[in-house]
């Protein structure tokens, strides 16, 4: 069973989220708190295998409790459980297993309990569990694809690509469209394998099969699956440098 701490500020939230947990008969709520102060001291006294956030209380923002219980080790799993919805990226940026909005609905809790147990079988391991990054799950990226965690090994990407803030992820079976930036999935990335070549390409220096030279000294990238990769002339030299040119 899953030790659980909540903390919202909100007394009628928390009541209404301990009740669908308990529900689920897969939850233990061990502590609760409706400010960061007294939740920092309860969850490293009791350490919850589960954190159930909220992100606007009344003391600070949820964001920095969250900030501060990765240092724990072993860090509880988070799950933001807000009425608001534009903090989302900075959520999963902060290795959040989820994001769930209020009012809180029974079967989408549960959705949120069966991820952790999806997370956990992967991982082998018992929780606390965080979106993987590439240290913690050796040449894997964890990207999150609607309500799912679809967990990509390196050697099946392509190439990633950015367009208007948000990331094409190809590989040699289809792509997948995440609202993480570049920079952000660039340090998920082993960079020993991958390479940027334009401000809105990261390539797998692998699936290269050919460089076809371009105008204005600038080169085109043919890749395994017959897509092209544009290279702008600010990379050319440290592409050249990682092929042996």
């Amino acid at each position: 069973m899953l030790r659980a701490y909540i903390v919202d500020d909100e007394p009628l939230a928390r009541d209404e989220l301990k009740y669908l947990l308990i529900q689920t008969k897969q939850v233990e709520i061990i502590g609760e708190s409706d400010c960061i102060e007294d939740a920092v001291s309860g969850i490293f006294e009791l350490n919850p295998d589960l954190v159930f956030l909220d992100i606007e209380l009344a003391d600070d923002n949820g964001l920095s409790l969250a900030r501060r219980l990765n240092s724990i080790e072993p860090a509880p799993a988070i799950v933001f459980a807000t009425a608001y919805d534009e903090y989302a990226l900075q959520a999963f940026q902060l290795n959040a297993v989820d994001y769930i909005q209020k009012p809180f609905d029974e079967a989408r809790v549960q959705k949120t309990l069966s991820k952790i147990r999806k997370i956990q079988h992967m991982g082998n391991k018992e929780i606390p569990m965080h979106i993987p990054n590439k240290n913690e799950h050796n040449g894997k990226i964890a990207i999150l694809v609607d309500d799912r965690i679809i967990l990509l090994t390196h050697p099946d990407i392509i190439y990633v690509e950015t367009n208007d803030g948000k990331c094409t992820i190809k590989t040699m079976e289809q792509e997948f469209k995440v609202n993480e930036a570049l920079v952000v999935l660039e340090k998920k990335l082993n960079m020993d394998q991958f390479l940027r070549v334009h401000r809105s390409y990261v390539v797998n220096l692998d699936h290269i099969a050919e460089i076809e030279p371009w105008f204005n000294s600038t080169y085109n990238l043919l890749m395994k699956d017959g897509s092209k990769v544009p290279v702008s002339r600010t990379y050319v030299k440290e592409l050249k440098q990682n092929i042996g040119l």
